[in-house]
């Protein structure tokens, strides 16, 4: 089973908690990290967060999907998908 992701807040406090600091602090941070990444990635970059992975952007060909409901099958457009590859250090906390 498995447990509820942690919110922002518990984040935050654990953040503040780890460096030692305010949550004011940890909060300015992980928004600061996340407005650089959604801003490298959506002009097409990469980056790579040490010990946890790498996200980028992923281009989509154009492709048929089909419509759970109806059935009917149609043309997708071509599109751009988010992609996170998760580090080995990540991996090998996990399993071992």
């Amino acid at each position: 089973m498995t447990a509820k992701p942690m919110t922002k807040t518990q984040l935050v406090a654990a953040m503040a908690d780890e460096m030692g600091s305010d949550k004011k602090t940890a909060t300015a941070a992980l928004d600061a990290l996340s407005a650089i990444v959604m801003r490298e990635v959506s002009d097409g970059g990469a980056v790579t967060v040490p010990g946890i992975g790498k996200v980028m952007c992923r281009a989509r060909p154009e492709r048929q999907v089909r419509n759970p409901a109806t059935g009917e099958t149609m043309m997708k457009p071509a599109d751009k998908a988010g992609k996170v590859t998760i580090a080995k250090a990540l991996k090998d906390a996990v399993n071992g």
